[in-house]
């Protein structure tokens, strides 16, 4: 645990010590003892937190008029309380009934509870990660009734969450750096509904690796069929957004990318994943036969050149389950030219560019979130959803890792980034390669 949150467990103990020996809290308890809820609508924390509340209401007012109540000398100054007017503002612990102090002249503007404003800003957070966690509208507001005692309409709660659709455009629209070296390109299939039609779109995410080896998650576009246009399209986003140029894109063989990708940065290199590659070749491949075909293709990823991997695939072909199997040939056959790129490189750099398994750990958990949503109502609400998603993860994660922290390594579970921030393995040594192979157009940003 690092100093400031021992600090803070410290002050926060001390404070509790101090109010439990003033006596404070002796009625408190009692009350307690004798059954009374602590939690829910009727609980002591409501009754506590509208004691509190409206004590801070009546506490502006006094500074706004400048007397206090009861003051003798009230009737010279120019405005005066007028009673109290209700009002219900619904909190994390449920709806808490307040008088909220009046003036004569109606020109009192608290800003405790401000006018307007029917929830404290502790329950939209609630709300929002709620729904990041991949609760819909309809189970939040079920969830909020049922535990606290607060009924929102559908409309409240959609508006809530829409609040944050301002923060997904500034985030998708955001500067990039000029350079990185390494692209991951990667979906996840979300349904959409388009017309009267609920259709499968493919929501895309781009990774993007830094000179400091950084990952970062550059932008989510959503398409429902690939091609050159859409692709080109891309790749035109993120050059207007500053990245001049990239030296290797990893893909899953996607249609059009690679003659997008050359058209924005003529220079870069279109890698084929390799692990996707791999299970495209297994597709048709019997459960008895996986083994030992599995093991037939090692020799052709891992080979030491490129002629080496031809010499390997044709003797995989030869061979009587490359005969029984020919799909399997074909898949590699097929991807050849976007297959072979990484094979030129040092072991260093071909684990770093051969598949694009950093961005399939975060489809993978987005797939959890989308999945309970059933369809989207149109392709801005999955992308604020997925958006979410990825924040909430990585806060959970870092909240995870703070528990943890100061501990020695073993007794440490917490997960570690899961793309975000997250640095490379390894990238040092793949930098140094990726310095060597394209001179010209990485040295000056080192």
């Amino acid at each position: 645990m690092d100093d400031s949150r021992a600090e803070k467990r410290r002050r926060q103990t001390e404070m509790a010590n101090e109010l439990i020996a003033s006596g404070a809290l002796d009625d408190v308890f009692a009350r307690i003892d004798a059954g009374e809820p602590v939690g829910g609508q009727d609980g002591l924390l409501n009754s506590l937190l509208k004691a509190t509340l409206e004590r801070g209401l009546n506490t502006e007012l006094t500074e706004h008029l400048g007397y206090e109540a009861g003051d003798p000398d009230a009737a010279s100054f120019p405005n005066s309380r007028n009673g109290y007017a209700a009002k219900t503002v619904a909190t994390e612990i449920g709806d808490v009934a307040l008088s909220v102090p009046r003036d004569r002249d109606g020109s009192f503007t608290p800003m405790l509870v401000r006018k307007g404003q029917r929830r404290l800003d502790g329950l939209d957070a609630m709300i929002v990660s709620l729904y990041a966690g991949a609760m819909t509208i309809r189970d939040i507001q079920h969830h909020l009734a049922s535990t606290i005692g607060t009924d929102l309409s559908h409309e409240t709660i959609s508006k809530i969450t829409e609040e944050v659709a301002d923060e997904v455009a500034k985030w998708q629209t955001r500067d990039l750096e000029a350079l990185y070296p390494v692209i991951y390109l990667d979906a996840i299939i979300v349904k959409i509904r388009d017309g009267g039609h609920v259709r499968n779109k493919a929501a895309h995410l781009a990774v993007g690796v830094d000179m400091e080896g950084v990952k970062h998650v550059l932008g989510i576009w959503i398409q429902q069929t690939e091609g050159a246009k859409f692709w080109a399209a891309v790749c035109a986003e993120l050059r207007n957004r500053g990245v001049e140029d990239v030296l290797i894109v990893c893909c899953d063989g996607l249609t059009g990318f690679a003659e997008a990708v050359e058209a924005t940065w003529p220079q870069a290199t279109v890698q084929t994943c390799v692990v996707h590659l791999i299970r495209a070749s297994m597709r048709f491949v019997g459960y008895g036969d996986r083994k030992a075909v599995a093991a037939l293709l090692k020799p052709i990823y891992q080979a030491s050149t490129e002629q080496a991997a031809a010499d390997a695939l044709d003797a995989f072909a030869d061979s009587d389950l490359g005969r029984k199997y020919p799909s399997a040939v074909k898949t590699f056959r097929d991807a050849w030219e976007r297959f072979i790129p990484f094979l030129a490189f040092p072991p260093e750099l071909r684990r770093v560019i051969y598949t694009t398994n950093s961005i399939e750990s975060l489809n993978y958990q987005l797939r959890k979130v989308t999945k309970n949503r059933g369809h989207f109502p149109n392709d801005q609400a999955a992308m604020k959803l997925l958006w979410m998603a990825i924040c909430n993860i990585e806060d959970k994660r870092a909240r995870d890792r703070a528990k943890e922290r100061g501990l020695p390594a073993a007794q440490r579970r917490a997960s570690g980034r899961l793309v975000e921030g997250a640095v490379t393995t390894n990238w040092k040594r793949a930098l140094e390669q990726l310095s060597l192979a394209y001179p010209d157009r990485i040295n000056h940003h080192l």
